[in-house]
Order: C-alpha cells, then sequence, then structure tokens
C-alpha cells in the first residue's frame, strides 16, 4: 500500500498542481463525494484503509460519512462516501482513492449475484491469476468476501475460501483451498497417477482431482472411484470439471446432452434461451449436461459420496442458467466475477461544498443535493 511519501508520483499532476496552488492562495475544507455509475454493493475497506494510512501519516483529520453499511446495494450514481478535509491534503488523493473504490464495489456486487444465482452452493474464490498484482488479489477477495456475506444474510452459502492464504483470512479461513493443477496432471503423465503422487505427499488431506487434461473425463473419473474407494466412499475424494470450451465432455455432445437435460429437469430447454444460454446448458465445455452426466457416472460407479468442482467461465449470468438447470455442482471455482466491462469499473468524485458553502460541477447537483440531505438526516 502507498506511503504518504509516494501519493504526488502516483497521482494525477493536476492534482498535485493544485494542492501547490491553494497552500499559496489558502486553504479551505472541502467535502467529496464518491459514486459510482452503476449500481453496486459498498465495498469501501481498501479506500478506507488507504485513506486511514495515508493521513495518519500525513496527521491530517479527515471525516469519512458513510450513508451505506458495508455490503449495503448502492444505486448507480448515488454517493457511496463523503470526505470533508482539507483541499490541501485531499486534492492529491482522489485518483488513488478512486483506484480502490470502483472495481472493489462492482466485483463485490458481482459476487453477491453469483452467489444469490446459486443460493445452495459454497464457490471459491479463484480470483488471484485474473488480478494484476498483490494489491488488486486482495481487493478482489475482500469483494468477493463483502458480496458474500451480503448473500449470506439473504440465505445463500456464498463463498466459503479463497484460492490463496493470504486472502484466506478474509473468508474465516486459516489457509486457502483448491486442488491440483493441470501441470501437475501433465507432469505425472496420466489423471490417476497424478491423484497417486498428490495422495502420498498429502495423505490427511481431502483430495480433488483435475478430471479432463486427456479429454476422459468419465473414463478417469471411473478409474479414480476404483483407485480411491475409501476416499470415495468417507467422500474425500472430489473431481473438478474445467474441460475446454472448444470441446464437450467425453461421450456428450449437443443431442446428448439435450437428452441429458430432458431426463434429470424435462423442459429447462424447451423455452425461449439465448445462445449464451443454451451454450451453457447443452453446449462445450463445463455445460449443466456435462454435470449431470458426471453425476451420472459417479453415481453409477460406487462414487456417490464424491462432489463435483465445476470452474470454467462462471459468470453472473453462467449461474443463473445452472441454478436453472439444477446442476449438480456441490462448489464453484471461480475468478469470473471480476468486471467483464472494465468501465463500469469507474469510480467519481467531485467537491459538493467549500468551506460549507455549496457548490458543484454544472450536471452533478444531486451529490450536492444527497450531501444535504445526509446532514440533515444525522
Amino acid at each position: 500500500m502507498l506511503s504518504a511519501a509516494d501519493v504526488p508520483g502516483w497521482t494525477d499532476v493536476y492534482f498535485n498542481r493544485t494542492e501547490n496552488i491553494v497552500v499559496a492562495q489558502g486553504d479551505m475544507q472541502v467535502t467529496y463525494a464518491f459514486f459510482i455509475r452503476r449500481p453496486v454493493l459498498a465495498a469501501l475497506g481498501p479506500m478506507l484503509e488507504c485513506l486511514e494510512k495515508v493521513t495518519i501519516e500525513k496527521g491530517v483529520k479527515v471525516d469519512v460519512a458513510l450513508p451505506f453499511k458495508e455490503g449495503a446495494w448502492v444505486g448507480a450514481g448515488e454517493p457511496i462516501a463523503f470526505l470533508t478535509g482539507p483541499f490541501s491534503q485531499l486534492a492529491s488523493l482522489e485518483t488513488i482513492l478512486l483506484q480502490k473504490l470502483g472495481s472493489c464495489c462492482v466485483a463485490a456486487h458481482n459476487a453477491y449475484q453469483m452467489a444469490m444465482s446459486m443460493p445452495r452452493t459454497p464457490f471459491l474464490a479463484m480470483d488471484a491469476r485474473h488480478c494484476t498484482g498483490p494489491e488488486m488479489q486482495i481487493m478482489m477477495s475482500y469483494a468477493a468476501a463483502v458480496g458474500s456475506r451480503a448473500a449470506h444474510q439473504e440465505g445463500a452459502v456464498g463463498f466459503v475460501n479463497s484460492a490463496n492464504d493470504v486472502t484466506a483470512f478474509l473468508f474465516g479461513q486459516a489457509q486457502g483451498a483448491g486442488t491440483m493443477p493441470h501441470a501437475l496432471v501433465g507432469y505425472a503423465g496420466s489423471t490417476i497417477r497424478a491423484a497417486e503422487i498428490y495422495h502420498d505427499r498429502y495423505p490427511q488431506e481431502k483430495m480433488t482431482v483435475l478430471v479432463d487434461y486427456f479429454a476422459q473425463e468419465v473414463t478417469d473419473t471411473i478409474a479414480l472411484c476404483q483407485r480411491f474407494p475409501r476416499l470415495a466412499e468417507k467422500g474425500d475424494l472430489s473431481i473438478r470439471l474445467d474441460t475446454h470450451g472448444g470441446r464437450f465432455l467425453e461421450g456428450l455432445d449437443t443431442q446428448k446432452s439435450y437428452a441429458i437435460l430432458e431426463k434429470h429437469v424435462p423442459g429447462v430447454t424447451r423455452r425461449y434461451r439465448s445462445e449464451a444460454e443454451l451454450r451453457y446448458l447443452i453446449g462445450s465445455g463445463v455445460s449443466a449436461a456435462a454435470l449431470w452426466r458426471m453425476r451420472e457416472v459417479l453415481d453409477a460407479h460406487g462414487g456417490a459420496h464424491v462432489k463435483i468442482v465445476a470452474s470454467s467461465g462462471f459468470s453472473v449470468e453462467k449461474c443463473l442458467a445452472m441454478h436453472d438447470a439444477r446442476a449438480p455442482a456441490d462448489i464453484v471455482g471461480t475468478g469470473s466475477y471480476l468486471p467483464h466491462k472494465w468501465d463500469e469499473t469507474y469510480a467519481t468524485a467531485d467537491i459538493v461544498a467549500y468551506d460549507g458553502v455549496l457548490r458543484v460541477k454544472s450536471g452533478r447537483e444531486h451529490l450536492m443535493a444527497r450531501w444535504q440531505d445526509f446532514r440533515k438526516s444525522k
């Protein structure tokens, strides 16, 4: 996290120049209104932590007024925070604080939507590989935790852990969770051998095995149940489906996928579906049909207690389709709650009062009105 000394180098030049002018011409107390242009969940933790760190180092007092509790729904354009303090100290912080606000709030909203779309399914936050560095990694996992808590209050299971140790604490865990990577399966030369060497090294751990590496999801799943019957019976064995979107699960095609869904969830494909929805239901990759097929295979070959971990492109839309098809995924691993459209994450801040005098950029009068309303409510 940036220190106070780092801020001038990372903020926009015009903010530094503004601060210099204000110092020379005379400082004043200003109130900033922060907002985001799309609906979000309030996830301000990283922004407020940064603000606290920098202002403590500077010895500056900034009053923070939050109209919404953390995890609350915030409408598009609604002020999500008001900051009041000396203009000479706050101007250069605008860029830094906005960086930590928008994407975090949007990701929290997406995580909430995903959890509510599949309310009975636990989620694993596998966002790290999609992040640009450790700081973003913390922000996205924090967002997943905030969105998950909001969903949990409405009865959903939500996100239960992350895939790495550093962010596991955000989900109340001592360490991260996850499966073996494809790289280990390739190293071992076979799915069964990868499971064997994994189990030899971590005999006390529950084991989740990737079964799509060799395009033999069904064959290798049956072999795993036969090779590890005790783990399968105890429920300590899981298989993970991450089938590439360019091919179908072993033994499936479009027509067979239709048949499987008609068998387990009659009528789910009969009403109008968009092209994307159909792909999630009966298309290639990890479809609802693929999950139902794997459940059939497990139940028929001693794997009734073996769990299915589903991954690969589980966006909000895919989760909705999976719920509609009652897809038997026991856990969903995803990083896809990261914003699909980055421009939706852009947060903005405007000053709405200068030394208590209300004044704002034309077109943003609603922010000033919200500030007035907020003060009257307190």
